[in-house]
């Protein structure tokens, strides 16, 4: 079977595009790193790609928000193209600035997911975190996350806290089984030993939860589970040897973050 094609979507100001291909193609994918303006030139291109990734970076410098400017050639002329992208059985992924962008673009639209009610802003710091963090698999219909229960990977943010309008919204994000990932560390395991889900453990406080983020999300999965929107970067721990402590933990081989790549790869075998 051919190889699926894999858009990584870059605009002025994304950083993050070759390694994010690069982890692609090391999962066995075809990737293509291509311009957002191309694709507002002529946005039939996205017809020819399985997956579509935007990848992490500062979009437009952040200006006026963290992925607005981005979000909003998404959701302006190429609003169409992305609609028909997303509901035909195809991947979305979205890394860090590139959550932000398709959070505010609503490609990961719901019953319970818009930017009126949920939203990504500033940590609680209120300052930029570069930091590696354990992550949680919350969400049993992820496609991106199948058969990885945790994680450890580098974020890297200045507006990453998932800040959400009422309680109704965290139900409904739990009800649609959307809470795809979570910060985590061992307070949390004694909670959820204790009886607690892993979505119910308490805020838990910096460096375990670097940001805020409600419920301790780092990411958000769509209903379908086909659209998947994260703050840490699995595209930075692809080799074992990416880890800080890699010689004190024995580590050798692939980086746990590969797998989230294969796993979109794998989708279309």
């Amino acid at each position: 079977m051919s190889k699926p094609r894999v858009c990584v979507l870059r605009a002025p100001g994304t950083n993050c595009d070759i390694e994010t291909a690069h982890a692609f193609e090391l999962a066995g994918g075809e990737a293509e790193r291509l311009h957002l303006f191309r694709l507002l030139e002529n946005p039939a291109l996205l017809d020819d790609f399985q997956i579509l990734c935007i990848p992490g970076g500062f979009s437009y410098g952040d200006d006026v928000g963290a992925g607005v400017i981005f979000s909003r050639h998404l959701r302006g002329k190429l609003n169409d193209a992305m609609q028909a992208f997303r509901s035909s059985e195809k991947l979305i992924l979205g890394i860090c600035n590139g959550f932000q962008v398709i959070l505010k673009a609503g490609l990961l639209q719901s019953t319970t997911v818009d930017e009126q009610r949920l939203t990504l802003t500033w940590n609680n710091s209120g300052r930029y975190v570069d930091r590696w963090v354990r992550l949680k698999t919350a969400s049993s219909k992820c496609v991106f996350l199948r058969d990885i229960d945790e994680l450890d990977v580098p974020i890297a943010h200045a507006e990453g806290r998932i800040a959400v309008k009422d309680q109704s919204v965290l139900e409904g994000l739990r009800t649609g089984d959307q809470m795809a990932l979570c910060y985590w560390g061992a307070d949390a395991e004694e909670q959820v030993a204790n009886g607690r889900g892993v979505t119910e453990v308490s805020l838990l406080p910096e460096p375990v939860n670097p940001n805020g983020s409600v419920c301790n999300l780092a990411g958000l999965c769509d209903e379908t589970g086909r659209v998947l929107g994260l703050m840490p970067h699995p595209e930075r721990f692809l080799f074992a040897t990416q880890h800080p402590q890699w010689t004190r933990l024995g580590l050798s081989g692939e980086g746990a973050g590969l797998k989230l790549f294969q796993n979109a790869v794998d989708w279309f075998a």
